[in-house]
């Protein structure tokens, strides 16, 4: 064979091989981006920010619709009627909407008209509805509750309906507070307040808004002595912060601890912004109460928090105060009137406590001081 025919064949077999590294090349980059779009998780959608402006007034007028109408032939759900307001008016309730909710109260109840013809073409409904559901969704419902019994001192279970949340101060002690979410905060780094703070005496027993369970429980240098409540439902996360110093909490919590709405939980002080656990470094004694709203677990750590302002909803939960009683031998506080709220009973029936990021390892507690309140 010709030296030109050997040519001749390697330069076809070249050409062959350009054109299959072509060919794998091109296959392997489609593969590579059918992979790509196969196996990219579609972004989450869920709520990413909520401004709770309800006023007072508006809390209270929905509440005693729905209270008033409960086992009838239209039952009014008061976080319905809020979200209708909300999309109505853009979630401004600076003006008086005691009118409008009644008008659309009226209607409803004469059955002129339902809350889905009302709201179906409101187009921020459906997001003003998941919003406050998720603030307010656990502290209306059935529950059972002790009471004295008629010319008895005997305690009986009764059945109810209507506000199952409680203040977060105890019945009989006093405190001061005014709307301070937002103001600046200076300790460590410049931020704004993400809370409510009620201003009361050193010990005041600490009550828990809403069933849950402890997801947290310990030190917190900005915080001192916080517990951290998780709803069951998880949608919310109540922050109880400055308790008391070497007395702090209830005993008997640990974390994963499921605590009943109105259960004494710990005690007010002044601890805090200090890295050193046990100080009180706060001036004034007082509560900071917080409630964080959580659409995805993703929002629970990080820039990604949703904090409301919840001045007018403790104005709100004030007319529900849990009754407390000391032992004497324990210094422990206690609730007088036990309740059995459905939601607890039906978690206990679960395995476990879910696990979440922000559990973490219990801090030791110090020794017990005396207490006087």
């Amino acid at each position: 064979m010709k030296k030109e025919d050997y040519l001749s064949i390697a330069f076809i077999l070249g050409e062959c091989l350009v054109f299959c590294v072509l060919v794998f090349s091109f296959i392997w980059q489609k593969n590579q981006t059918f992979f790509l779009y196969e196996t990219q998780e579609p972004e989450k959608k869920y709520i990413k920010w909520v401004d709770f402006n309800v006023s007072y007034e508006a809390l209270d007028q929905a509440f005693h619709y729905d209270i008033d109408t409960w086992g009838q032939k239209v039952h009014l759900n008061w976080i319905e009627l809020l979200a209708y307001l909300a999309a109505r008016n853009g979630g401004d309730f600076s003006k008086s909407v005691e009118k409008e909710m009644k008008a659309v109260a009226e209607k409803l109840l004469n059955e002129e008209t339902t809350i889905e013809e009302l709201t179906k073409d409101l187009k921020y409904y459906d997001y003003y509805y998941e919003a406050y559901e998720a603030v307010l969704g656990g502290l209306v419902g059935e529950y059972e509750i002790q009471e004295k019994a008629e010319n008895s001192e005997e305690l009986i279970w009764v059945k109810k309906y209507g506000l199952k949340g409680y203040s977060p101060i105890a019945k009989g002690f006093e405190y001061s507070d005014y709307d301070d979410f937002g103001v600046s905060r200076s300790y460590g780094y410049k931020r704004t307040h993400l809370g409510h703070d009620m201003m009361g005496q050193v010990g005041t027993p600490i009550i828990a808004v809403e069933s849950g369970y402890v997801e947290a429980l310990g030190w917190n240098q900005y915080g001192g002595w916080r517990i951290g409540i998780r709803s069951f439902d998880n949608k919310r996360y109540y922050y109880y912060a400055h308790l008391r110093k070497n007395f702090p909490f209830n005993k008997m919590l640990e974390e994963g601890s499921i605590v009943q709405a109105g259960d004494v939980i710990g005690y007010m002080g002044r601890t805090g912004y200090s890295k050193t656990e046990n100080t009180n470094n706060i001036d004034i004694s007082h509560l900071h109460f917080g409630i964080q709203l959580i659409f995805d677990e993703s929002q629970k750590e990080g820039n990604n928090e949703i904090w409301i302002d919840c001045y007018n909803l403790i104005r709100f939960l004030s007319k529900h105060r849990s009754e407390t009683i000391k032992d004497p031998e324990t210094k422990e506080w206690h609730r007088i009137y036990e309740i059995k709220d459905p939601e607890a009973e039906s978690y206990k029936t679960q395995e476990k406590v879910p696990e979440t990021e922000s559990h973490k390892e219990q801090e030791k507690m110090p020794e017990e001081e005396s207490t006087t309140v």
